[in-house]
């Protein structure tokens, strides 16, 4: 009886451990896995080239049976085919027997997310130097559209050899939706004046894009904000009679000016109409993201009367809904950001039925699960949006945004959300570098498709693994720690971190604000010592990805700025009244040297990855502080 126990209890921690040892290797974990620890396949010597065979099978749709011939006594049989009666809405079987690898898919899609879940097999085979266990995984998605969405408007627009790499990463971990966050990016024909500087897409890349995309089961959804954030447009007097508040407002946000349309100006709307017809036929998604968020100068100029006299939430929505039929006569569903209609929940069951409310929130207790139902009771399919939190902190806010995430996973699937799109803003100058983010966005990809405890755990494998390729393990560590020093600051919760905050308000008195308030010596010193560490660990990073030159040089620099800042605060909290004029002279002219230098780097750097069109906005943020620094 005991030798009975000890032989289960050994087979038992045997698929244990080969069920860990191969959960490691998967981005997006499988809703259903089951290993035979007793059977081991024959793919083990020969794992590499069916890697490689794999690899070459990935894009085609290729249905039926394939031998492959091995160096031993019994090949491996592959079989692909379609069942769209027995497997669900994007999903897929996948069953590894002694000499067979048998994968069914609801649709081509679904057999491409299974062709990239035996490709992370393989690589288990392959790194651990040991035989694939038989095994069979039923695989399927949480949410329906599994988004990621870029700003290219907050100054960074990424070159064509960027964005081609993005999207393979993004089809790798079974993305199925990608948006450029755009305000005015796009070259619109007529409207050189507000793109000139910008290096904007255009048409015809936009259309590479698009038919890129779609070899990837990628859905290129054209997003244009069309209400709230024209400051890029509305700063330029010839369309500053669109503008709801032409001088400056008073706004829940202090005061604005130029930075919304205004609904009741007839020329906001034939604007617009005339964008749309332009971007829209370039695009063969059938959907279309119209923005209308943080619309906060609304009701408070040209439209206050006819706000006082039907309500703000009206104005609003009957703005919104004129878009919407105009994106539908030119045959596009619209997606808008669901932040204003939130505030007058009593017209969310007025909107269009097939408008999709895309419900956002970035803190990692946003209360989604009070927000999300408004629009499932109203009969509105909604997405739930999270972020990157990788905005306004230079090195990320890691802690904060892999909780956002997974309380967006979470609540989403509960409250039935059609998708989940992970957003990543570039506020105040996208000084944040594309290393910095992976973290976040590897992750919210694993949880779009399916939230499970143990993904964070294999989290820094994974980046070293499939995103920079480093064996020595090393780049993914210290992308981590940089991206959880801001902890170490103890400042309150916020959509920034101290370091992106020194910088950002070095003219503002450090007592005016919730999180600067409490910045102590002690604590910004204990954050450098954090990034120093994770600088050395950095060093012996040996990155062999398709951008590794990049990487190392864009996460040196981030941290530098991130000590910038923290020279700062600790020059300023010696000061009397922690102002950066009371500094002395000979210290304010070393933060001035060391700055210039990181500026210029900024700019070197900025053209790894990014076109020029932007650069010089984003520097001058920073060439303000040298000219406060020399005042």
């Amino acid at each position: 009886m005991n030798k009975l126990l000890v032989i289960c209890l050994s087979a038992l921690f045997s698929l244990s451990l080969s069920a860990n040892d191969i959960n490691k290797y998967l981005i997006n974990t499988p809703q259903e896995i089951s290993i035979n620890a007793a059977c081991n396949s024959k793919i083990f010597e020969q794992a590499g080239q069916l890697k490689n065979f794999v690899s070459v099978l990935e894009k085609t749709e290729f249905l039926g049976d394939i031998a492959i011939a091995q160096p031993i006594p019994i090949g491996i049989n592959f079989q692909f085919k379609l069942d769209s009666i027995n497997l669900p809405e994007q999903g897929y079987s996948l069953e590894i027997k002694d000499d067979s690898v048998l994968v069914s898919g609801h649709s081509f899609a679904a057999l491409y997310y299974a062709k990239q879940t035996l490709l992370q097999l393989l690589e288990f085979s392959i790194n651990e130097e040991k035989p694939l266990p038989c095994l069979r995984i039923k695989d399927w998605p949480d949410f329906e559209k599994r988004g990621y969405m870029l700003d290219i408007s907050r100054d960074k627009v990424p070159t064509m050899k960027s964005l081609y790499l993005l999207i393979d990463q993004l089809a790798d971990w079974k993305i199925n939706e990608l948006q450029l966050y755009t305000e005015h990016t796009f070259a619109y024909k007529d409207h050189k004046t507000v793109w000139e500087n910008s290096s904007p897409l255009t048409f015809e890349e936009i259309q590479l894009l698009d038919a890129y995309c779609k070899t990837m089961y990628i859905d290129l959804v054209p997003n244009q904000n069309s209400f709230g954030h024209m400051e890029n447009w509305l700063k330029h007097d010839e369309y500053l009679d669109l503008a709801e508040c032409p001088d400056d407002c008073q706004t829940v946000w202090g005061k604005r000016k130029r930075t919304s349309l205004s609904p009741t100006i007839p020329g906001s709307f034939e604007l617009m109409k005339s964008l749309y017809e332009e971007v829209l036929p370039n695009f063969s998604s059938e959907f279309f993201n119209i923005g209308g968020d943080e619309t906060v100068e609304l009701c408070e100029g040209k439209s206050k009367a006819e706000c006082e006299k039907m309500g703000k939430g009206r104005v609003y929505l009957d703005y919104l809904k004129k878009l919407n039929t105009e994106a539908n006569a030119l045959g596009f569903k619209t997606q808008f950001w669901g932040d204003i209609i939130l505030n007058h929940p009593e017209l969310i069951s007025e909107l269009p039925s097939d408008m999709t409310a895309l419900v956002w929130g970035y803190a990692d207790d946003h209360p989604f699960n009070k927000e999300l139902p408004k629009f499932k009771s109203a009969g509105v399919d909604f997405y739930v949006c999270p972020g990157t939190s990788s905005w306004r902190s230079l090195i990320g806010r890691n802690k904060n945004a892999f909780g956002n995430l997974k309380n967006a996973a979470i609540s989403g699937k509960a409250n039935g959300a059609k998708g989940y799109l992970n957003t990543n803003w570039g506020d105040y100058g996208h000084w944040q570098p594309q290393s910095a983010i992976y973290p976040s966005i590897l992750i919210g990809a694993s949880y779009a498709w399916h939230y499970d405890d143990s993904a964070i755990d294999h989290l820094e494998f994974q980046l070293n693994h499939y995103v920079f390729k480093d064996k020595t393990g090393n780049t993914g560590k210290a992308v981590l720690q940089l991206g959880n020093a801001y902890l170490d600051t103890k400042v309150p919760k916020g959509n920034a971190n101290a370091f992106h905050l020194l910088l950002r308000r070095y003219l503002w008195t450090m007592q005016g604000n919730y999180q600067t308030k409490v910045l102590t010596v002690e604590n910004l010193e204990a954050a450098r010592e954090t990034i120093l560490k994770a600088l050395d660990v950095l060093a012996l990073g040996e990155p062999t990805s398709k951008d590794a030159a990049y990487i190392l040089p864009e996460l040196r620099q981030a941290a530098a700025l991130a000590m910038h800042g923290i020279d700062l605060g600790v020059a300023r909290l010696g000061t009397d009244d922690l102002q950066t004029k009371s500094i002395s002279s000979e210290k304010r002219a070393q933060l001035k040297s060391d700055l210039l230098v990181l500026i210029q780097k900024h700019k070197e750097l900025w053209l790894m990855r990014n076109r020029i069109g932007g650069s010089s906005d984003s520097a001058s943020k920073l060439e303000d502080i040298i000219s406060f620094y020399e005042n």
